[in-house]
Parts: structure tokens; sequence; C-alpha cells
């Protein structure tokens, strides 16, 4: 076997992966209205009226939903203007960004 040959590897393996993605959680609290949480989830979170109120009642059950899946900017922009029109609106609404589980 020649020694050129042995000595020369090609890599042909990338670690190309999918950016992280992010999770947005809304929780309950006692003050924010089921009606303010309907409009931040379709206004900031572009869901239709029926899928708003469906997380809408989810979090009113379970205390918390997860209402979207974005990328880091995208979920930190969203949960930004929604927690910027909340308290413009005098509610104490709260978001969290976190990393989505990985399998």
């Amino acid at each position: 076997m020649p020694k050129e040959q042995s000595s020369i590897k090609e890599r042909q393996r990338t670690d190309l992966r999918e950016p992280r993605r992010y999770k947005v959680t809304i929780y309950n609290d006692d003050f924010t209205t089921m009606e303010f949480v309907v409009q931040i989830l379709t206004q900031v979170f572009l869901k239709s009226q029926s899928e708003a109120e469906t997380l809408m009642l989810q979090v009113h059950h379970s205390d918390k939903a997860v209402v979207g899946i974005y990328s880091y900017d995208v979920a930190t922009s969203k949960v930004r203007k929604a927690t910027t029109l909340a308290r413009d609106a005098g509610f104490p609404l709260r978001l969290t960004v976190e990393p989505e589980e990985q399998e």
C-alpha cells in the first residue's frame, strides 16, 4: 500500500446542525384578564382566535402553557413585545424563553 494513500484522510462528516429552538411559556396570574391573554396570543404570537382561547384556558387551568417554539431572536423579541404590552396595560403577565429539550 503506498504511503500517501494511508496518510490522506478525507473529512466527510460536517457538523451542520439546525439552530437551537426556544420555547416561549406564558404563566397564569390572578390579575391579567383572560381577554388580554387572548389579545397577546393573537397579536404577538399570531394565533387564531380559537387557538388563543384554547391556550388561554390551558394557562388558566394548568398555570402555564407553551405558546410557541422559535429561534432565540424571535422568541426573545415576542416575549419583550408581549411583556411591554402587558406592563403598558397594567398587567403582571409573565413569559419565559427556555431552550427546547433536545432528543
